[in-house]
């Protein structure tokens, strides 16, 4: 089945064609990072309005990249859940006007599901199961992947993810909007044992919290900025946050039984979680798998697949398919 995948999700506008289970065809992404960037973040309107102006573009661009036409196409998946509401609605709209204009099949899918699905598409197949670390700007969550479209929480954030984390102090030492990656490159010539930032701990061991090494870090710039180079605290704050997403990630899989650790979301590029947590899993056995940099960040292809993978199950939506801007990837929790 030849799948047409869309992604609209935040501030990026996507579509995928994908050939096959795993066959990608083409991933065309066009961000909004230059729009949003004198605001410090996405403004929700200024994104929707965005991707009414760039998703048939976007859409045709994937078709031609992947040397088809819409007569070729025999399904549509569309991310419905969750994000910005009013980017959601321009995607599934669009989705919903081929999937009907063309008598397709159509279906929503999950957001987070994509970012576990992308390490699938990397790597030509799952092997499962497997432990699922989902990270990005909005998402701080581990998955117990028992198989396809079956998943357990193990951990969740409880407050700021950890790319918000990385996003906010990026802005804080100065590196404008940069975000996250800027902050990462600049760690690299820093000292991560510069200064003490805190680990958080939550009553579940594999919780995630973030808001007080954020704040931590708020702190110690208005008191000690001058006396530090910027790049040990750069440093030092990424170790903080990397360290409790390795040490989760790892102990997940040690509880679980798992030989496998997956890792999705645009925290997935970041060079240290990269490094630290191939390390601590050749220490362990333990198998850990990064999407490339294209699979990391919001993508339709992703989607494509994990509707590729739904349509074939024989899971269809309506054309009264909803958008959620939250949605649990599932309610069920791990019973360690």
């Amino acid at each position: 089945m030849r799948v047409l995948g869309i992604e609209s999700s935040c501030d990026e506008t996507s579509a995928a064609v994908l050939e096959a289970r795993w066959s990608l065809r083409s991933n065309v992404v066009a961000s909004q990072a230059d729009l949003h960037a004198p605001y410090g973040g996405v403004v929700p309107e200024i994104a929707s309005r965005r991707h009414v102006e760039l998703v048939t573009l976007v859409i045709q661009e994937a078709l031609d990249q992947a040397g088809v036409t819409l007569d070729d196409i025999e399904g549509v998946a569309v991310t419905n859940r969750p994000g910005l509401i009013g980017s959601l609605l321009v995607g599934v709209a669009a989705a919903k006007g081929f999937a009907l204009a063309r008598s397709l099949p159509l279906v929503g899918v999950h957001h987070l599901e994509g970012h576990i699905f992308s390490n699938f598409l990397a790597e030509g197949g799952p092997e499962l199961p497997a432990v699922a670390l989902v990270v990005s700007g909005g998402h701080t969550e581990l998955y117990y992947v028992r198989g396809l479209h079956d998943y357990l929480i193990l951990g969740r954030r409880r407050d700021d993810a950890a790319g918000e984390a990385f996003d906010k102090g990026a802005r804080v030492l100065g590196f404008g909007n940069g975000g996250g990656a800027a902050l990462d490159r600049a760690a690299r010539d820093g000292d991560p044992k510069a200064v003490p930032f805190p680990r958080s701990r939550t009553d579940n061991p594999l919780d995630f919290s973030f808001s007080g090494v954020k704040t931590a870090l708020v702190r110690f710039a208005k008191e000690n900025a001058a006396q530090v180079p910027v790049a040990d605290v750069a440093a030092s704050y990424q170790a903080a946050i990397v360290d409790v997403l390795v040490e989760h990630a790892i102990q997940a899989a040690v509880r679980t039984g798992v030989k496998r650790v997956l890792v999705g979301g645009g925290v997935a590029a970041n060079s240290e979680l990269q490094r630290r947590l191939r390390a601590e899993g050749e220490a362990r056995g333990l198998a850990v798998s990064f999407p490339p940099l294209s699979l990391c960040t919001d993508n339709a292809g992703m989607i494509a697949a994990v509707g590729h993978s739904l349509l074939d199950r024989g899971v269809r939506s309506g054309l009264d398919l909803e958008t959620f801007a939250r949605a649990p990837l599932t309610e069920k929790v791990y019973s360690f």
